[in-house]
């Protein structure tokens, strides 16, 4: 098999793989997209160096082969299927997994390749992956069915934010997942749905999509007002997030943030206005089951179709990186050739 490989800034490399073959449990799915994230641009600027790795876990494709104990077996997935992947290796052992926060679970990430090189599998034409963490999407388009991880991403902030339906919401950030985050609230009811940006290309992208206001930072409390829930996705604007939270509200930080960047809030504040800061990382498998029925139902087609910038092959991956490192965009994709070419 092909798989892309990390190693060094901005260097990258097509490496041949032995062919996987599945586990008792496992399935193997043939790659058909897999998105560029934050975490492939970085590593390509060199913001975040770790080399050699095979990144890439927004991935999505067809099954092609089962495993012993799961052939046959009723709801399992199937041959032919096409899947969404959740590619974290949930120990389901640790502390944070037996909580239920397995999104949190602190056993290694990753597989490995041939010559120990970390895998997160989704830069390759091919993957062996546990059954249970494949979740079929019906003839959805398979760059829709890999944003199958950030979609869940976001399903999941809205969990942490305690979102409900008729809840006046606020997102700090218009590009790629604020953009979940707004189809998602506004499939979910809320009453009202801002959207904060610097850019007036997103801000009125976002009202095409179904935004009730947007404003610049300097404008937003003024023309939103006070809100139920704050998302925060882009890395400035807690402070801002927080002025706006009303009584009661909340305030999500979903974006990675700078380490020395603080998140803060009045304890008086907080006491007398129950107003609490929450984190989101990542995902749980409840938060799959929901975003695979949203992708498999066609409710979010226009959204998602509407966040596919550009795709690129493996001959061009190179030129994926450069774009999304260089220019602002939603999602890139990266198509891998047909195994075994």
């Amino acid at each position: 098999m092909k798989v892309v490989v990390f190693t060094g800034v901005g260097e990258v490399e097509v490496r041949s793989e032995p062919s996987p073959t599945p586990g008792p449990d496992q399935v193997i799915v043939d790659v058909g997209a897999c998105g560029v994230c934050t975490f492939e641009r970085r590593l390509f600027a060199g913001d975040k160096q770790w080399y050699p790795v095979a990144p890439g876990h927004e991935a999505a494709g067809v099954i092609s082969a089962v495993g012993s104990a799961v052939e046959g077996l009723s709801g399992s997935p199937v041959v032919g299927d096409r899947v969404t992947m959740d590619l974290l290796t949930r120990c389901g052992t640790c502390g944070p997994c037996r909580r239920g926060k397995s999104a949190l679970c602190r056993y290694r990430q990753g597989r490995v390749l041939s010559d120990g090189t970390v895998s997160f599998g989704g830069f390759a034409d091919r993957i062996a992956i546990d059954a249970k963490s494949v979740y079929p999407v019906g003839d959805a388009p398979v760059h829709h069915a890999a944003m199958g991880e950030p979609l869940a991403c976001c399903i999941h902030s809205l969990r942490q934010g305690g979102f409900q339906p008729g809840d006046r919401v606020a997102i700090i950030g218009g590009g790629f997942m604020g953009r979940l985050h707004l189809a998602l609230a506004r499939l979910g009811g809320a009453s009202s749905i801002g959207v904060i940006d610097i850019s007036q290309e997103r801000l009125d992208l976002a009202s095409d999509f179904g935004a009730s206001w947007t404003a610049t930072p300097d404008e937003a409390l003024e023309i939103g007002g006070k809100q139920d829930v704050v998302f925060v996705t882009a890395m400035a604007g807690v402070d801002l997030a927080v002025e706006m939270a009303d009584l009661g509200g909340t305030v999500v930080l979903y974006s990675a943030f700078d380490n020395a960047l603080p998140a803060t809030v009045g304890a008086d504040k907080s006491h007398r206005e129950e107003v609490a800061i929450v984190g989101a990382f990542s995902q749980e498998p409840e938060d799959w089951q929901l975003g695979s029925s949203y992708i498999r139902s066609g409710i979010l087609h226009d959204d998602l179709e509407a966040l596919v910038t550009a795709r690129y092959d493996f001959d061009t991956v190179t030129d994926a990186l450069t774009l999304v490192t260089t220019e602002p965009t939603f999602r890139v994709f990266v198509e891998p050739p047909t195994p075994d070419d």
